[in-house]
């Protein structure tokens, strides 16, 4: 098994020969006559990444993954998951997918356990209750409670224990901060990690965008069903040239500034001992302090802002998603 471990900066943009995790090829969705929820979609995610799948509410993200999953049927393309095709193979995949999906289900009769214990079976596997518990943060008391009576943060950690049944080779996670707290949040995060260290797949859904920033190698960004963006973060500033700010104080301004002749500046602003320069790429930067220091100042501090996730977010779909942890249907 391949098991290998990567930071996001190693990613970039894979190579064809890498070996795929989920495949679209024009896939589309159609509900009657007037609502096109995914628009001829092609997506590649590579085993062993965390991938990032990102758009407003109503952009097709659900969706993508039912049919990827054949919940529904799509109404023209094709999807493959893990080698398999998604709409003949299912039951293939079905075993090597743990799925997290927004808008689960649960029987408010039965106990955390025994939600677990009947996935365990379901997936013919030898995972241990008490270890799949304490991998989600869920003590063996309320696990012994019937679900009925779990806040909604009990019940996502639930669902997360769930999908992890099995040690999935691709793990789905649909919206998976909805409900949380800080801590839980943070474990979702660890357990992403963890599960592509060792060579495993995670495709991580949100409209969160700080998660998906966090802990995602590559972003696609869809928008009314149509894939929009597709890159590492990085990649994404790069493509829209949204640059970074720097922020120096210096001792003393000097007299004559010549950083706007400097390739790759695009705003240069004095409020007293700050200078603040938007560059457009990276080689700038370093050529800003050169030119600070050759203009006779001395610099007594530096700060370099990136453009975030949710600027980006904002510059290819014209929309900013909300905050917060409660995700909307975007079917």
């Amino acid at each position: 098994m391949d098991t290998r471990s990567r930071a996001s900066s190693d990613w970039g943009t894979p190579t064809d020969d890498e070996p795929v995790a989920i495949r679209t090829t024009g896939l589309t969705k159609r509900y009657g006559k007037d609502v096109l929820a995914v628009d001829d979609l092609d997506l590649t995610v590579y085993e062993g990444e965390i991938f990032g799948f990102l758009g407003p509410n109503g952009a097709g993200k659900s969706t993508t993954i039912d049919v990827i999953m054949d919940y529904v049927r799509p109404s023209a393309g094709s999807a493959t998951v893990l080698g398999f095709d998604a709409q003949t193979e299912t039951r293939e995949i079905h075993e090597r997918v743990g799925i997290l999906p927004d808008g689960y289900g649960l029987y408010e009769r039965l106990t955390g356990r025994k939600h677990l214990e009947y996935a365990i079976a379901l997936k013919r596997s030898d995972d241990a209750v008490d270890d799949l518990l304490d991998r989600v943060g869920l003590d063996a008391a309320a696990a012994d409670r019937v679900v009925g009576g779990y806040s909604k943060g009990m019940m996502q950690r639930l669902a997360l224990a769930i999908a992890l049944v099995g040690d999935p080779q691709l793990l789905i996670l649909d919206e998976p901060s909805s409900g949380l707290d800080p801590n839980g949040v943070r474990l979702v995060r660890e357990i992403a990690r963890d599960h592509a260290n060792r060579g495993k797949t995670v495709f991580f859904s949100s409209h969160i965008l700080s998660q998906v920033e966090a802990v995602c190698d590559r972003v696609a960004i869809l928008n009314r069903g149509r894939l929009v963006a597709i890159d590492s973060i990085d990649g994404l500033r790069d493509a829209l040239g949204t640059g970074s700010t720097i922020t120096l104080t210096v001792d003393a301004v000097p007299d004559s500034l010549t950083l706007v002749e400097i390739a790759g500046v695009s705003d240069v602003v004095v409020d007293g001992r700050i200078i603040r320069v938007s560059v457009d790429d990276a080689p700038a930067k370093v050529d800003v302090i050169d030119r600070i220091r050759d203009d006779g100042a001395s610099i007594l501090d530096v700060t370099i802002e990136e453009s975030s996730l949710e600027d980006l977010f904002s510059a290819y779909t014209g929309d900013v998603p909300p905050r917060g942890n409660d995700a909307e249907a975007d079917r």
